[in-house]
């Protein structure tokens, strides 16, 4: 990656931290989301399906993670804008398939790890607003009512630049210049490379068990989601096609519900 490319990823990450402020469904889970982000990110890589194709396991991953509370178990924009472009370059300087269980594996490893690392920007951004916060109560205190505008509106955006921005150029520009490095220290025949490819295509089936544990209210209801993947494999549909099926099956299983739930129905005559 060029140095303007990562330029460009780290203000990209940063105006997700500032879409913040219209709420949690604006920016975490919609501009921060892997498989969105990556739209942008393969814009600016020039490659827009490999970047999907790499953001595929991270959103895996990540599809039942939920921020209860403002707890963060993992930051997805660090997922997003620093995990996927340092993804995407190292499988392309591997040769891999993008689309390959290699790849997916190697996606997997760098998603969880980078997600960790960017715990740290997200709670170093908050800690840095909080001093903000300190300081508008202390002029307000002496009549300085301007200042709630700069605390509001113009202060957390330098927190932004600080903790989020910078560090994420930084990251990409160092990590994609080191990648070259590690192909030469990391042979992909090498045992450790292998290990790090089976232990990243685990981590997909940890997010889909997440997502099951949130979802799955008793042991029949694992009878549909698994009839979803046996309908895709023997009628040759698509995961997507699968869905809409499945949404169609829903749709009759809710209006059956409903119905049973009000009751048999009964009529004037039979009153009567």
């Amino acid at each position: 990656m060029s140095l303007i490319q990562c330029i460009i990823l780290g203000i990209i990450a940063g105006c997700t931290g500032v879409l913040g402020a219209w709420g949690t469904s604006v920016a975490n889970y919609t501009f921060s989301r892997p498989l969105v982000g990556a739209l942008l990110v393969g814009i600016v890589l020039g490659d827009i399906q490999g970047a999907i194709l790499i953001a595929i396991p991270m959103q895996i991953i990540y599809i039942a993670l939920v921020t209860p509370g403002g707890t963060v178990a993992a930051d997805l924009r660090a997922v997003t804008y620093i995990g996927i472009p340092l993804a995407y370059v190292a499988a392309k300087s591997q040769g891999l398939d993008f689309s390959g269980a290699e790849a997916y594996g190697l996606a997997g490893a760098f998603g969880a790890l980078v997600g960790t690392v960017g715990t740290v920007m997200f709670y170093g951004t908050a800690m840095m607003n909080l001093l903000w916060q300190h300081y508008g109560w202390a002029q307000l205190d002496k009549g300085n009512y301007k200042i709630v505008g700069k605390v509001d509106a113009l202060f957390p955006l330098i927190s932004q630049i600080v903790i989020n921005v910078i560090p994420t150029i930084l990251i990409l520009n160092v990590g994609s210049n080191a990648i070259a490095s590690f192909k030469e220290a990391l042979p992909m025949g090498s045992w450790y490379m292998k290990t790090l490819f089976t232990i990243g295509s685990l981590l997909p089936a940890v997010g889909i068990a997440i997502l099951l544990k949130s979802v799955v209210t008793k042991t029949s209801d694992l009878l549909f989601f698994v009839f979803g993947f046996a309908l895709a494999a023997a009628m040759g549909v698509s995961l997507l096609a699968a869905t809409a099926i499945g949404g169609v099956f829903a749709y009759l299983n809710y209006r059956l519900a409903t119905i049973h739930s009000a009751g048999p129905v009964i009529s004037d005559e039979e009153d009567i």
